[in-house]
């Protein structure tokens, strides 16, 4: 158990997330525990992939970090163990976690992605930004007028559902692509997503970039499509992005450096960021918000791929250490300064490289994670577990809830690392796990420390598994829904026609800004550029 100094008040905690010095808040509990409801700064770090999340999350072992689970079940302090062993030498725990936040009198957030979402919220209501309903925008499109419709999320989100007629533009190519697209300066531009946040943000990017087209949201995304009554296309794939010719290039890195003046988005060299990277006491994030593609050409040593739109849209899915220092790249053109542009609008202290890192060829990839504590367990794969005498053999399926659910080894058991205790086996048994290889590999560390003798994992694949000749099953309702605490119900079936749950999840989003408080305001508010245009 932790010592007493290890841990930290409700009250206190609130006071450091506004001191000035950086600070990670965790949330160690399970996706689904997370989601339905935390404090509005905490970034979830589920123990079930701990090792292997956290130093993404918060890149300094030196900054300080708070964890918390429920409610002091154990979890919490399981994490601290974990994050010392890896180097962290600042970590405290909440006293009485998620429900001592709440007995303090502070608000828990349900959701993911909240901070993005509730600065969407804000950024409609403080720019007045346009928008159209789905009945106004199907008016539009059955009256041929000239428009076009821009779908601002990630190409594989597309593919999922969109709007007919739609093309596929994630935010950060917005600014960089939005020519191509467009007829004349007459030609009206719909910005959609899945519900309301980068369809308010694409819109006002575009309009914050001076482009002259008339320019709107879609007011709740394929969501608010779908309880017009309207029907989405479901599988159709996105057009690959072509190169911008040396002429059009050379148009949106000038229409970049005329925002970033405008709007004081500041610049660093080369030489800044390696001054930076030796800082030990300063955290530092590095990201790449071009495309998948352009990244895997080339990027800066150490620079993370984070699409400038999703960074936006989820910056907690990036970001743990508030105040630390993040630095964004591309290939001069504006996708960066209007990332950092937004980032800093969050009240991040956010930086351009002043670099075309499209001249970079080759990449060089951050280490990643090696468990050297693991190499001890032997690896089986699915022929050599077909051949093992399996009596007494106990075999666990590590993956996610959901994944067992839809397919798993038959006679698996289904385990979560939060809750080893809760297996069916003795310390004599011989143990097989399987599933998410990140997840796998923890739980089998975990038994291993514990004292069960014969640990091994099973590598591959559910398909690896089946060619093998390993019988696969389905099971619904295994784990139980209460189990699952990994899973987040309350978005699961929103855009596959649950028109409830839709109307639910769009009613949260407007919600989150009047569930903050004073505190919680004042991040957006301050930082919230006044002027808009880029003269």
């Amino acid at each position: 158990m932790p010592s007493p100094h290890a841990y930290i008040s409700s009250a206190d905690l609130k006071t450091a997330l506004s001191d000035g010095d950086e600070i990670a808040l965790l949330d160690v509990r399970e996706h689904g525990q997370y989601g339905e409801g935390h404090p509005f700064f905490s970034v979830n770090c589920p123990f079930s992939t701990l090792e292997y999340q956290v130093r993404d999350l918060v890149p300094s072992t030196r900054s300080r970090v708070v964890v918390f689970d429920q409610a002091g079940e154990g979890i919490a302090s399981s994490a601290v163990e974990h994050l010392a062993a890896l180097g962290y030498q600042n970590v405290r725990i909440l006293d009485g976690g998620a429900d001592g936040w709440t007995a303090a009198g502070f608000q828990l957030f349900k959701g993911v992605n909240v901070p993005s979402k509730a600065f969407g919220e804000i950024v409609e209501n403080a720019m007045q930004t346009p928008s159209v309903s789905a009945e106004e925008l199907h008016a539009m499109i059955k009256g041929e007028e000239n428009m076009v419709i821009l779908d601002g999320r990630p190409p594989e989100e597309y593919a999922r559902m969109n709007i007919p007629t739609a093309l596929s533009c994630p935010n950060a190519e917005l600014g960089y692509r939005v020519d191509s697209f467009v007829r004349d300066d007459k030609t009206k531009i719909v910005i959609n997503c899945a519900g309301r946040t980068r369809s308010i943000i694409g819109a006002q990017t575009l309009i914050n970039l001076g482009v002259r087209n008339p320019v709107f949201a879609l007011r709740n995304g394929t969501q608010g499509w779908q309880l017009s009554g309207l029907s989405l296309n479901y599988g159709s794939m996105p057009s690959e992005s072509q190169p911008l010719s040396a002429q059009q290039l050379e148009h949106v890195r000038a229409r970049a450096v005329d925002f970033g003046k405008a709007n004081g988005v500041p610049r660093i060299s080369m030489d800044t960021l390696h001054r930076w990277k030796a800082e030990l006491d300063r955290s530092l994030y590095i990201f790449d918000v071009r495309t998948a593609a352009e990244y895997r050409a080339g990027h800066v040593p150490d620079a993370v791929h984070a699409p400038g739109g999703q960074l936006v849209q989820a910056t907690d899915h990036w970001v743990a250490t508030r105040r630390a220092r993040i630095v964004l790249t591309c290939d001069l053109g504006p996708r960066a300064v209007i990332t950092c542009y937004w980032l800093r609008a969050m009240g991040h202290d956010a930086y351009v490289l002043d670099l075309d890192v499209s001249t970079i060829a080759g990449a060089q990839e951050a280490p990643r994670l090696e468990l050297s504590k693991l190499s001890g367990l032997p690896h089986l794969t699915a022929r050599q577990f077909t051949r093992m005498r399996t009596d007494g053999v106990v075999l666990l399926d590590a993956s996610p809830g959901s994944d067992y659910r839809t397919a798993h080894i038959v006679g698996a058991q289904w385990v979560i690392r939060p809750r080893l205790t809760k297996i069916t086996a003795n310390r004599a048994q011989t143990i097989v796990v399987c599933g998410d290889g990140q997840r796998a590999a923890l739980v089998a560390h975990d038994l291993a420390s514990s004292g069960f003798a014969d640990i091994r994992i099973l590598d591959g694949t559910r398909d690896d598994w089946a060619a093998a000749g390993l019988a696969l099953e389905q099971t619904p309702d295994t784990p139980k829904d209460e189990d699952m605490i990994d899973f987040l119900f309350f978005v699961h079936d929103r855009h596959s026609g649950g028109l409830e749950s839709a109307r639910a999840y769009l009613a949260w989003e407007r919600g989150l800004t009047d569930q903050m408080d004073e505190q919680e305001h004042a991040v957006f508010d301050a930082r919230l550029p006044v002027s808009t245009a880029a003269e």
